[in-house]
């Protein structure tokens, strides 16, 4: 409230407030700091250029702006709250005995509204001739005297002296009063407090001062009289000029002929038109305080997605990264096997050059040594069958047998260029339908993942958690997952989760699932454990089961082969979300994604409680 009782020219609280004609409310000192002054030539009138000393200030104000009609005062100074005002110009000397020539035009002066800037002229009774708003001028006094007296009982709540410090702040969050010492000590901005909220300590403006204020709000304050006649108080309300009026008012004629009504029943008229426009402005004032709660949750859950939506992209780009790993891992596995390749081929070509190149060698030198020999009878009983070997010898080197059957270089060039492009366009979209698997990089080990990472299955008894490689925050999505296999009657459950939900039990016995688990008669939602709404209808091999998540309405619904398995299934609920499923051994089933959200559903089976 302290806002309403601020002059708009010098920002501070108001002393002998006035009423302007615009309805608007001004100090009488900063009255006479804005009124401006402007001369006039057409009718002598020396009573007004000879008025006393004391109105002078009233009726002459400021420096005159000239030929301007009626003066918007152009300001050289600025005041606290932002209007720019003018200098006083001090009363000549004589002014009040001397009277202006025969001739000379007197001033006229006017009032421009520091709010509106709507111009009001002042007659020969200046700025006297404005109303003083007595009413406001009373709840300044009250809230001046409920202000001091809510400072001088402001004492801090945790002090050991005798009497207690006054207190420094107030703590909004822990509603406490502490002085500056116990406030260093007992409520140090770090640690827990580190996110209170300390205020200056709370003043009730408009509680009444004490015995004081009440009494000058009540039959204490002495009547206001008219304006034109000091000795009458106001007893009627003109409802043509919109001003109180005495009875003498009546009688010289003024208001004559004008609609006069009683004051009384004009303040209660009056005062139930203002307590219906309150009740107007009271709801939409409730109105904004629930939205300031909106607002205020809509901060905390900013900033809730925020992490989890940061979460979700460090996995996202951390199973990237994984798989690029993983890719990386077989690229090299090719290389390592090219090379084995090549090292065995050319240490065969090594192995087998060398036995050919000894057997040469050492027919070369058997031969030389026949040749040596003198006995022409013995030569020629070897000599057929020496050249026979010599020449099969030579035919073994045919041509391309001293080459090198593989290559030292390597005939593998890596394309990375469409991946780099890829990984430059990567960025976020929301897309009409999702198309999206199971999430190898972040699934439970024994959880067993096949056709493109499709179809999901376990390698363990118990049941294990895998998501899926899309997050979602916005939107309506819907998906399916088929039943290709159901031994011995298991419990797989189906729904979503945040990215770090626990994957060594089933879905929905913590907090971060939420969850239908079904077996071939019934199902049942699972949230933080508990489990609510079992429905009958359970799945069997060939089943579908089918989960819409509608991030607009803030629900997610199950259906078992397109019928709706009981009610929404959870409700309100807020954050980035992934597909999730649960299933053991017994159990596999294959995703179909990119699906069109059912708009026709068979009604809802009725759960069974």
């Amino acid at each position: 409230m302290e806002e309403e009782l601020k002059c708009p020219v010098c920002g501070s609280l108001f002393r002998e407030p006035i009423i302007l004609p615009c309805s608007h409310n001004v100090c009488l000192p900063c009255a006479r700091t804005i009124a401006v002054q402007t001369p006039e030539s057409e009718q002598p009138n020396t009573e007004c250029a000879a008025g006393g000393g004391g109105d002078h200030a009233d009726k002459l104000s400021l420096h005159s702006e000239t030929d301007s009609g009626y003066g918007s005062y152009t300001p050289s100074l600025k005041s606290p709250n932002g209007v720019r005002v003018l200098p006083l110009v001090p009363a000549p000397p004589g002014a009040a005995a001397a009277a202006a020539p025969r001739g000379a035009g007197p001033a006229s002066s006017s009032l421009t509204c520091p709010q509106c800037h709507r111009s009001a002229s002042l007659d020969q009774r200046g700025l006297r001739g404005f109303q003083r708003n007595r009413l406001l001028e009373a709840i300044v006094q009250r809230y001046q005297q409920g202000r001091a007296a809510a400072a001088a009982a402001a004492k801090c709540q945790l002090c050991d002296r005798s009497p207690p410090e006054p207190a420094a702040v107030l703590c909004e969050q822990c509603e406490v009063l502490y002085c500056a010492a116990c406030q260093l000590r007992c409520h140090p901005a770090r640690g827990p407090f580190a996110k209170h909220r300390l205020v200056p300590p709370p003043s009730h403006p408009g509680a009444p001062g004490g015995g004081d204020g009440g009494k000058g709000a009540g039959g204490g304050r002495k009547l206001p009289t008219c304006a034109e006649h000091d000795l009458e108080n106001y007893s009627m309300y003109c409802v043509s000029c919109r001003s109180p009026v005495c009875y003498q008012c009546l009688e010289e004629g003024k208001h004559g002929k004008h609609d006069v009504k009683p004051l009384g029943a004009m303040w209660k008229q009056h005062k139930a038109q203002l307590s219906q426009a309150l009740n107007g402005v009271s709801d939409k004032a409730k109105e904004a305080k629930e939205f300031l709660v909106q607002l205020k949750n809509l901060l905390q859950q900013i900033q809730e997605n925020g992490l989890d939506y940061e979460a979700c992209l460090v996995a996202q780009c951390d199973a990237l990264v994984d798989a690029l790993t993983r890719q990386k891992a077989k690229l090299l596995t090719k290389v390592t096997k090219e090379r084995e390749h090549k090292l065995k081929v050319v240490w065969d070509q090594i192995n087998h050059c060398t036995l050919k190149l000894r057997q040469s060698t050492g027919l070369m030198e058997y031969c030389l040594e026949v040749i040596k020999e003198n006995d022409p009878s013995g030569f020629l009983q070897i000599s057929d069958a020496l050249i026979k070997r010599v020449q099969v010898s030579q035919e073994q080197w045919v041509k391309g047998a001293l080459e090198p059957k593989v290559s030292a270089e390597f005939d593998l060039t890596l394309d990375s260029e469409p991946l780099l492009q890829s990984i430059h366009q990567l960025d976020f979209i929301q897309m009409k339908l999702a198309w999206f698997t199971f999430d190898p990089s972040s699934a439970h080990r024994d959880i067993v993942l096949s056709n493109d990472n499709q179809t999901a299955t376990c390698n363990s008894y118990d049941d294990r958690v895998v998501l899926g490689t899309a997050a979602f925050s916005k939107g309506v999505h819907y998906w399916e997952l088929h039943v290709d296999r159901y031994d011995n009657h298991p419990d797989p459950a189906f729904g979503i989760a945040r990215i770090n939900v626990v994957k060594d039990m089933m879905l929905g016995k913590d907090d971060k699932a939420w969850a239908m688990y079904v077996d071939n008669n019934r199902s049942w939602f699972m949230h933080c454990n508990s489990h609510t709404n079992r429905t009958e209808g359970g799945v069997s091999k060939g089943a579908t089961v089918g989960v819409l998540l509608d991030l607009n309405k803030h629900n997610l619904t199950f259906y078992i082969n397109g019928q709706q398995q009981g009610p929404p299934a959870f409700e309100n609920i807020e954050g980035v979300f992934m597909p999730a499923l649960s299933l053991n051994r017994n159990v596999q089933v294959t995703l179909h994604t990119g699906l069109e959200v059912p708009q026709c559903v068979k009604q809802p089976k009725l759960p069974n409680n």
